[in-house]
């Protein structure tokens, strides 16, 4: 056993949920292999390098030891599979496009997207967890237990695709800064909770309401209590849509605690940003909200197009609501070989944010010729779609698979990088794969 596996086995003995709590991170990129501690995580720590640590009070919050983060042996993320690391303060990580070739996205493969510092599982209480309802354009304030929101409303259940805002913005350039996601920010599992429009209209909503808001119970990164970390919100005709809940559960089970557990919101087809996660309260507001990551260059785009690498003025930024047309080869994974003569079965999915998609191609020679692919219809409005298509290959050679989709509107993905923006959001370029013919 080595010196970390000995160290958090004499903590915390066999208990595995335990032992992954203690430590998250990858199997590659040592750069970033750093996690986060729970509760009483120093302490554990010390047992594990087998030496106290004379300054850990003075430790960052959310870091582990230096020996630990350069180990050879990997890192997890608890109740994750496979997820690519891109930070660890806090916690983001994507899934890799063959591994969401679900109909529906299993938990353990919905990507993870964090401002700040998650609730500590072990002091999340599900009982007597509460969600305050308020704001200038409420005609009452009210608090509800998780239970009460069961008992008082009708409970919905509904597949709905949430994608993070910068998903792709690995390859804008000039670079834009930020996480730099591939094309595995994005997910559509099935989430059960009660109407979000149902609960406001039960405290009332006065006529001057504009916008519905949320803070949730994570923790600024910093450490300072009296920060916020991420507070946003949607439009009220949004919230008002049917398919915006108050969820706490999902694909028929508790919420992973890093996707929100125990309760969160799920307005589909937007930034997932909208969709506030460890849901605590929620305001119904008088003006467009002004919580942290609501203004600024954050989650906004802007509103005429600009060269690359401009800089925007903040009043010409526009926030971001409904997400564009896009599409995601998820069989076969990239980099196969495949045999010459044989015809090669793809597969994927395909959304358009508010809209739905109309079409979706693959193209075998960069984008010169396109062949429409089977596409179904969603389940329910703001699920993804599924599409398949079949392609032959007319020589042995390195190919490229594109997929292209095309919303209900008539607009498609570009072949390239869409327009530039300071922050690298919502790049919906064709996702490709590779393809060795021999």
């Amino acid at each position: 056993m080595s010196q970390k596996k000995r160290g958090i086995h004499e903590l915390y003995g066999d208990d595995p949920i335990a032992a992954d709590e203690l430590v998250w991170g990858r199997k590659s990129d040592p750069l970033t292999r750093r996690g986060f501690l729970t509760k009483g995580g120093l302490a554990a720590m010390s047992a594990a390098v087998g030496a106290s640590i004379p300054f850990a009070h003075l430790m960052p919050g959310g870091l582990i030891p230096a020996a630990l983060a350069q180990s050879d042996e990997p890192f997890v993320i608890p109740g994750k599979e496979d997820l690519i690391v891109l930070n660890d303060r806090p916690i983001n990580a994507e899934t890799p496009a063959h591994l969401l070739d679900d109909r529906v996205t299993p938990g353990k493969y919905l990507f993870v997207r964090n401002n700040g510092r998650e609730p500590a599982l072990p002091g999340i209480d599900p009982a007597s967890w509460t969600l305050e309802i308020g704001g200038e354009s409420a005609q009452r304030t009210a608090s509800f237990s998780i239970a009460e929101l069961k008992q008082t409303f009708k409970h919905y259940t509904y597949q709905l695709q949430i994608e993070c805002g910068g998903n792709g913005r690995s390859e804008f350039v000039p670079p834009a800064g930020g996480n730099q996601w591939s094309v595995g920010a994005v997910g559509c599992p099935e989430w059960t909770g009660v109407r979000l429009r149902d609960v406001l209209e039960h405290v009332g909503i006065k006529d001057d309401a504009v916008y519905v808001a949320y803070y949730g119970r994570d923790a600024h990164a910093s450490g300072d209590p009296s920060k916020v970390p991420i507070s946003r919100g949607v439009p009220l005709a949004k919230a008002l849509e049917k398919e915006s809940l108050i969820a706490w559960a999902m694909n028929g089970e508790d919420i992973p605690h890093l996707n929100g557990y125990p309760l969160r919101l799920v307005c589909g087809g937007w930034p997932a940003s909208v969709s506030g996660k460890w849901l605590a309260k929620i305001l119904i507001r008088d003006r467009v909200h002004d919580g942290p990551k609501m203004t600024g260059t954050s989650y906004r785009v802007p509103c005429k197009p600009v060269a690359p690498g401009s800089e925007v003025p903040d009043e010409q930024m526009c926030i971001i609501e409904s997400m564009p047309v896009k599409s995601l080869i998820t069989y076969p994974k990239s980099g196969i070989e495949h045999a010459l003569g044989d015809r090669l079965a793809l597969r994927g999915h395909a959304w358009a944010g508010d809209l739905s998609v109309r079409a979706v191609q693959v193209s075998i020679d960069f984008g010169a010729t396109w062949h429409k692919a089977r596409l179904e219809k969603p389940v329910n409005r703001l699920a993804w779609q599924h599409w398949q298509a079949e392609v032959e290959f007319p020589e042995s050679g390195y190919y490229e698979i594109w997929a292209r989709a095309t919303d209900s509107e008539g607009r498609a993905q570009p072949m390239v990088l869409p327009g530039w923006n300071p922050k690298g959001y919502l790049n919906n370029a064709c996702h490709r794969i590779a393809v060795q013919v021999a």
